[in-house]
């Protein structure tokens, strides 16, 4: 009990923190610069050039696994009313015999022991990727499509997770916690601006227009356990996430944690929630839930990110197994803003 009313305060501070936060002022969805039918915002700087561009840099060197197992108990939103992660087997190898469902007879039903099982989970659970019709502004989401227009009762007709394209991307991995020389961030650590220039130069990383921006805070080293991993993490500021998405063109950004960004929510005079930002007005996906531990053990910082994510027709997010293989390292070494 003490385990969920834990979570539920968490999740309770969470969204009335954005709530309030995307009432502060009046925004606008942003207006996509790739036309008034677009749904898929900043992922428009995927081309076939730049692809190939860093399939051509990879050094065939290790693969990372860049997901998080699923299993029962795992860290989810269920304080927040949402359904949790949920396997349970429709056949075992005994029953199937017992109930000879296609007829086929106990002596094969013997013979091929048939398992099957099925799952249940809310679409933000586990590692995926936020579409961008996740989070709006006044009952509107990127590019202006509305929820009264746009909304049926299966789901999103525009904007929806089967629109996201394969990622084949320069992806950077951000070490926040490894250059400040700690394991983990502390708890409702909010990183910053500052924070993020002095990792770039820690790590020596530069970042490029089109880039999947990962963010380390090391909370992933508490994924096993539930309550610690939920309770009040670090995550991104506004600041940090306007350098990364306006100041350096990143086209996708994520994190090891499950909300992306820290709570609650900052009360800036021109403040909208973090997700608000780069979902409705930026078109910037958010991968969350990133298991960055292997890539900052290794210190690559620098690699080829390829994902796919789950085609869910009209859904607001979707699971994602994407894997880091290794780039040839940059010699240019530029971009960095100023700290101050």
């Amino acid at each position: 009990m003490k385990r969920i009313v834990s979570q539920a305060i968490i999740a309770a501070t969470f969204l009335t923190s954005l709530a309030f936060g995307a009432q502060a002022i009046e925004r606008k969805p942003g207006t996509s610069p790739w036309g008034p039918n677009d749904e898929i915002g900043r992922l428009n700087l995927i081309t076939a050039a730049s692809q190939a561009d860093i399939l051509s840099r990879v050094t065939g060197g290790p693969v990372y696994d860049l997901s998080v197992e699923y299993f029962m108990g795992m860290p989810s939103w269920q304080a927040a009313g949402d359904p949790h992660y949920r396997i349970w087997m429709t056949h075992t190898p005994h029953g199937t015999v017992i109930d000879d469902p296609m007829g086929v007879g106990t002596r094969m039903n013997e013979h091929v022991s048939y398992t099957g099982a099925a799952v249940s989970m809310y679409t933000h659970t586990g590692t995926h990727i936020d579409a961008l019709v996740h989070f709006g502004l006044d009952g509107k989401i990127w590019n202006g499509f509305s929820a009264a227009d746009h909304l049926g009762d299966r789901g999103w007709r525009v904007g929806g997770a089967e629109n996201i394209p394969t990622l084949i991307a320069r992806g950077v991995l951000i070490d926040v916690a490894g250059a400040k020389g700690l394991e983990m961030l502390p708890k409702g650590y909010r990183v910053t601006r500052p924070d993020l220039i002095h990792a770039l130069k820690h790590q020596n990383t530069t970042l490029h227009q089109g880039d999947i921006v990962l963010i380390r805070t090391g909370r992933m080293k508490l994924y096993n356990d539930t309550q610690a991993y939920m309770a009040n993490p670090p995550g991104l500021g506004l600041a940090a996430a306007r350098f990364l998405v306006e100041e350096n063109g990143a086209m996708v950004v994520g994190a090891d944690n499950l909300s992306f960004e820290s709570f609650p929510s900052e009360l800036e005079t021109d403040y909208v929630p973090v997700h608000t930002y780069l979902l409705a007005e930026q078109g910037t996906p958010i991968i969350e839930l990133v298991f960055l531990e292997e890539l900052s053990r290794d210190k690559v910082y620098e690699f080829a990110f390829i994902g796919g994510s789950l085609k869910l027709r009209g859904a607001d997010a979707a699971p994602i197994r994407p894997i880091a293989i290794p780039l040839e390292k940059s010699q240019e070494i530029t971009g960095f803003g100023s700290i101050d």
